[in-house]
């Protein structure tokens, strides 16, 4: 039997493959043992703090935080938009959100109609992820605490406690000072590659921005920066504690105060009623202005909540327009306050002003006769009494003679013709015609013809103007030396604004300044002056100066009455009026415009007017002194001289006229 064959090379073949092999495992799996240790060190060596930051922030969110939007006060500090606390019902979509039955559970605890139901899911469906809803505005202290009982038990649902923007004054201000609303779509799309806009902000529905006036023109610096709040969550991002020592506060934004007196804007949107028109009052010092009252107003109040659309319509259609700002969006023919700038441009041009103009009741030119507003005219009038009296014929000629470049000129040196920055948007320069101009505007026609001069004389044609250039020419023409420009800011930020009198000098002679000023003294304390009843302050030694004006809005054929009874409100006249006070020593200067007032300047803007500088002077605590003297007593008269007889009286005509 034959013994069995034993081959070591094989042997010690295989045993060699499994000390390769097992070398290799050994050698991996040290490897990996190795790496695993290194990453286990970076992990909990090197990178230990990020990671208790990361697992930190898993456990606490922080919660976007509007700031509290900068405040806007009057010249003496009364609040114009301030912010109130405001309880609000939140809902935050998120992962699994069923947003109809969540809504179905807060409609068992807050009243949710239909309408606001579909708004709602519209809006959530819109929402960025994690970005709260607001579901409810001003909940009263009930339904804030119901929501909060039941919170815990409704994913997403937050009722907290924000601010919401208050117009005290509702509209006596609505058109300065604007509205803040909610970020629209059209807002979003805007400022979607602006890099200096907060976009998180811009979703949070606490946030409102500047719509119009001030509140759309310094919205940056009122808006602030946003905060946050702290808070601890569960696995599902529920809030289970808030940690108050973690909050990052919120910067409010700035105050502003402007140069609007309260008192004196409320009183001018009072005494203009129903009518629809403007008021504006400037200081003849340094251009501050005192009012800007456009009416008829609405209550921007209503815009912070969000106006309904048949809301919206109403204000939208209704005749009057209480969306159009009337002080610097409205522009209007002069009529007669533009004689002064007429008379003040023919002394430039050489006119005498003791030269008479016979006024007949009417002139013929080119084929026609202008009427003047008198019938049967005012006979021989020169300079001064042409103002006093208005004198339509008188202007006609001067106006013929002069021409329109040296009127438009002047017109444009007193501020019509051009806008004014006073921090806001929103004026229109209006219309100077000249000839060149002319040439411009009438492709067809580019001449200007003598016809063009003769109505442009009483400040119709060719002349167009806002209620804030008509005041910004009574003030300037009051200084009578500096070219007033109109300032509507005082501060922002407690940084004050420039001041309106650091201007050139007017290019007007004083002596010819002083010869309209005198007419203008005469339209209101002459007793022959054409708004001497209405222009009586009653305020001892001060008086007024003025001018009126009506201004026509349609042709009226030859012969034809123009008496505005009967006819539609959008066909009556305008009625206007300029003065300044007190004339000896002018310290303050307004315009009225009565939208189709439909009666002469002297009686429906005038004592408007009146009501209006009355507020301004006696709020001034030099001129209220200057009224609270004592007047003197009258010397005793000597022997053999009569008694002062009742006719006589020094004061008879500072007692205050009807109407």
């Amino acid at each position: 039997m034959s013994e069995p064959a034993i081959f070591f090379s094989e042997v010690n073949q295989r045993q060699g493959m499994f000390h390769r092999r097992a070398f290799l495992m050994g050698g991996l799996a040290g490897a990996g043992l190795l790496a695993l240790g290194g990453r286990l060190a970076q992990l909990q060596l090197v990178e230990a703090q990020r990671y208790q930051k990361l697992s930190a922030g898993n456990q606490f969110n922080y919660r976007l935080v509007s700031p509290p939007r900068g405040a806007i006060y009057d010249r003496n500090g009364v609040a114009l938009a301030s912010n109130r606390p405001n309880f609000r019902l939140l809902v935050t979509k998120d992962t699994g959100f069923d947003a109809p039955a969540t809504l179905d559970e807060l409609a068992l605890l807050v009243p949710i109609d239909a309408a606001r139901r579909a708004r709602l899911l519209k809006d959530l469906a819109h929402a960025p992820k994690k970005t709260p809803v607001a579901v409810m505005e001003d909940m009263t202290w009930e339904e804030f605490s119901r929501v909060n009982i039941r919170a815990p038990e409704l994913p997403g649902v937050t009722a907290d406690m924000g601010e919401v923007r208050v117009y005290p004054f509702g509209g006596a201000f609505a058109h300065v000072i604007g509205y803040v609303a909610k970020v629209s779509d059209r807002d979003l799309d805007k400022a979607k590659d602006d890099p200096t806009q907060d976009q998180a902000l811009l979703h949070h529905p606490g946030f409102r921005i500047g719509k119009l006036g001030v509140e759309k023109a310094f919205d940056a610096p009122l808006r602030g920066h946003a905060g946050a709040n702290k808070a601890e969550v569960d696995a599902q991002g529920r809030t289970v504690r808030l940690d108050p020592e973690g909050d990052i506060p919120a910067k409010a934004g700035a105050d502003i105060r402007l140069t609007l007196d309260a008192d004196i804007q409320n009183r001018a949107l009072e005494v203009m009623g129903d009518e629809s028109g403007a008021i504006v009052v400037i200081d003849c010092r340094n251009g501050d202005l005192l009012a800007m009252a456009s009416a008829p107003s609405f209550d921007a109040n209503r815009f912070v909540k969000g106006l309904s659309g048949p809301e919206y319509r109403a204000l939208a259609e209704y005749e009057r327009k209480p969306l159009l700002d009337k002080v610097m969006t409205g522009t209007y023919p002069p009529g007669s306050t533009f004689k002064p700038t007429v008379a003040m441009a023919a002394l430039t041009a050489g006119v005498d002003p003791t030269e008479r103009v016979v006024c007949a009741g009417g002139w013929a030119f080119g084929g026609r006769v202008w009427h003047c507003h008198k019938k049967g005219g005012h006979g021989a009038q020169d300079m001064h009494a042409a103002i006093k009296n208005s004198c339509d014929v008188y202007f006609y000629q001067m106006a013929l003679r002069i021409g329109p470049d040296p009127i438009a000129a002047t017109a444009k040196a007193f501020g019509y013709g051009g806008t004014f920055d006073i921090g806001i948007p929103g004026q229109k320069k209006g219309l100077v015609g000249s000839r060149d101009w002319k040439k411009t505007a009438f492709k067809r026609d580019p001449v200007w013809h003598p016809g063009d001069s003769v109505p442009y004389g009483i400040g119709q044609g060719y002349i167009n103007v806002n209620a804030l250039q008509l005041a910004v020419m009574t003030a300037r023409l009051a200084n009578g030396r500096k070219a007033l420009n109109p300032r509507l800011v005082k501060s922002v930020g407690g940084v004050e604004q420039p001041q309106g009198d650091a201007v050139p000098d007017l290019p007007f002679s004083q002596a010819h300044l002083e010869i309209v000023r005198a007419g203008m003294a005469a339209v209101a304390n002459d007793p022959t002056g054409g708004a001497f009843k209405q222009s009586q302050l009653g305020l001892g030694d001060v008086k007024m100066a003025g001018k009126t004006g009506t201004a026509q809005v349609r042709q009226y054929a030859a012969g034809a009455s123009r008496s505005n009874q009967g006819i539609a409100w959008r066909l009556k006249d305008h009625n206007l009026f300029i003065a300044f006070a007190p004339y000896d020593d002018p310290r303050y200067a307004l315009s009225v415009i009565i939208e189709h007032g439909g009666q002469f300047g002297s009686s429906a803007a005038a004592p408007r007017a009146r009501e209006v500088m009355r507020v301004a002077l006696l709020k001034d605590p030099e001129i209220r002194a200057r009224i609270e003297r004592p007047t003197p007593l009258p010397e005793a008269p000597d022997e053999g001289e009569g008694d002062v007889g009742a006719g006589d009286d020094p004061v008879a005509v500072d007692e205050p006229a009807e109407g």
